[in-house]
């Protein structure tokens, strides 16, 4: 577990695949424990099995702070490989979400209802294999659980490894936190960049 950047208000860090981003009830690894004895107020959240870059709060009020402009000065990018090619090289999807927490899944839905919320994302195809696998290259306009994952494997695209969404591949999800940008609570804006070094194998065959 690497750390990028760290003051009395922020850290920044490599979160590795297989860690939860906050601690729950099922008693896995969380990277509260890796970042002990430090403190740690997560403000957003990559699912277990994705690995990348994440910022931590070390206070309440940069926790605050970060969270007031998450949808709003807080830039996220994603690298993925899909299985097969989406139809356009670079195009913004739109689609309503339901997450089942019980399942632990999320759907593609149609309507407006309890719970469904509306996610939106860009992405534009950075190198394709002869083999059909894609390297994406993703903006998050929203967070929502899974989003990438859903939305792409919706429209025939899942990412390699991702049995839970129609995956036929086995091994690692190839899905990472890339890029993050955000402002820190005393006005600068800062940016970090996942070194080569630590993208998963299956995203750095494709680089």
């Amino acid at each position: 577990m690497t750390v990028f950047y760290e003051d009395e208000q922020l850290l920044v860090c490599h979160k590795p695949a297989g860690v939860l981003s906050a601690k729950d009830v099922s008693g896995k690894p969380a990277m509260s424990d890796l970042l002990a004895p430090r403190t740690v107020h997560p403000v957003h959240r990559l699912d277990r099995e994705v690995s990348g870059l994440m910022v931590f709060a070390k206070t309440p009020e940069a926790a605050a702070f970060l969270s007031a402009r998450m949808q709003d000065g807080f830039s996220k990018e994603y690298l993925a490989v899909c299985e097969t090619a989406p139809q356009e090289n670079e195009a913004e999807l739109t689609d309503l979400l339901f997450h089942d927490r019980a399942k632990n899944k999320t759907y593609v839905v149609k309507r407006k209802r309890s719970g469904v919320k509306e996610a939106k994302l860009f992405y534009r195809v950075e190198t394709r294999a002869e083999d059909g696998r894609t390297l994406l290259r993703i903006r998050l306009y929203t967070g929502r659980t899974h989003q990438i994952r859903v939305q792409l494997a919706s429209r025939g695209c899942p990412l390699c490894g991702d049995k839970k969404y129609g995956a036929k591949s086995g091994g690692a999800l190839a899905l990472c936190s890339w890029r993050l940008s955000f402002p820190h609570p005393n006005g600068q804006q800062l940016c970090f960049t996942l070194p080569e070094s630590l993208l998963p194998s299956e995203i750095a065959a494709l680089r």
